[in-house]
């Protein structure tokens, strides 16, 4: 009877990327919208602040999400140059390096030295960046990819607090604006996890307690501010 192990740990670095920023993009306008309304705003002046919320949200999350993954793209780079410099300078001495890390692993010592052997006549770079390193082609940095998946999920989390404001009766939109957001959290929550082959029910509720706080504290400070001046 066949047996097929299904793994999810390649969506790693665009997932991450994705869900924080659809998660940012959600939380962070519809708590913009329910604190401007909260400041007895009118719909122009929500809609408005929605629109440049979004906007500037998305290229943070983008430049921010290229300036990280490119320093850890860099720091991949250098350590891997540096390992290519020691396997050139003592090769024996990486080749023991290898060994050892198989012994630790629960090899016996002379099965540790033929796998080392035999990985290093293939690729000894590879074998270094994989088991001293743990640097993978799977989990390598890419600033362009993870930038335009934040940027692009940014967009898709605020576009459905921003819709929900703009279809809330007068008066409504605190009430709409957080039911819906807080239903799209759960959601995405919900996605992210099964996307990412987790149980789904502990991630939708940690994402919706989360975003619900944000919309509290700041609906509150909108009032506040908005009777203040």
């Amino acid at each position: 009877m066949s047996h097929e192990e299904h793994h999810f740990i390649h969506r790693a670095g665009w997932l991450r990327a994705a869900v924080l920023g659809a998660n940012d993009g959600l939380i962070s306008t519809a708590s913009l919208i329910v604190g401007v309304a909260a400041a007895s705003a009118g719909r122009s002046e929500i809609l408005t602040a929605a629109v440049a919320g979004w906007a500037a949200g998305a290229m943070s999350m983008a430049a921010g999400e290229f300036v990280s993954v490119s320093s850890q793209a860099d720091l991949e780079a250098a350590d891997l140059e540096r390992e290519k410099l020691a396997l050139d300078q003592d090769p024996h001495q990486e080749l023991d390096e290898l060994a050892a890390i198989y012994v630790e692993r629960g090899l016996d010592p002379v099965l540790a030295r033929k796998v080392a052997e035999q990985l290093s006549a293939k690729d000894p770079l590879a074998a270094h960046a994989r088991d001293e390193l743990g640097l993978t082609d799977e989990a390598a940095a890419n600033p362009v990819l993870a930038a335009f998946a934040s940027a692009a999920a940014f967009s898709v989390g605020a576009v459905l607090p921003t819709l929900a404001a703009f279809l809330a009766p007068a008066g409504s939109t605190i009430a709409i604006v957080s039911g819906a957001a807080l239903v799209f959290l759960v959601a995405l929550g919900a996605l992210g996890a099964w996307l990412g082959g987790a149980k789904v029910v502990g991630p939708a509720l940690r994402v919706g307690f989360w975003g619900a706080m944000a919309m509290a504290v700041t609906a509150g400070i909108g009032a506040i501010v908005g009777k203040a001046v």
